[in-house]
């Protein structure tokens, strides 16, 4: 298993190796010492510690859409959500136009696409982005 040393593992976590010494200090993070007789942080342990911290953090809220460079954008019904462990496949009703995104689970669990939701369908090219209008 990788192990990092404190400047590295606050490079990782965008702080400073000091506040990686003082989190070592309160225990939030265990070290040990390398070969060499200095501090390491555990990878999977540095992971871990990733995580949580960005689920503390308060994820900044978009503001609705006023403009972009899709010009096709459906608005319609989503009607249909196939999930597996790691894709899903979101089909919209929009008029007689049926829509069918490819999008990461996570991504489809995020919106909360079910059938029923009202969702808007943004293509351009290739690619179809699920967005969700601002409530009225």
């Amino acid at each position: 298993m990788p192990h990092f040393r404190f400047k590295e593992a606050a490079e990782l976590l965008g702080v400073s190796d000091d506040t990686v010494r003082r989190w070592v200090d309160q225990g939030r993070l265990r070290a040990s010492l390398d070969a060499s007789g200095r501090q390491t942080v555990d990878g999977a342990e540095l992971a871990a510690y990733a995580r949580a911290l960005a689920a503390e953090m308060p994820r900044p809220q978009p503001r609705p859409v006023v403009s972009e460079s899709a010009r096709n954008r459906f608005v319609g019904l989503v009607t249909r959500v196939v999930k597996d462990t790691v894709m899903a496949q979101v089909e919209i009703q929009s008029g007689p136009h049926r829509v069918v995104s490819l999008m990461s689970r996570e991504a489809a669990d995020d919106l909360g696409l079910e059938p029923g939701v009202l969702a808007v369908a943004s293509i351009k090219s290739t690619n179809v982005v699920i967005e969700l209008p601002e409530a009225p």
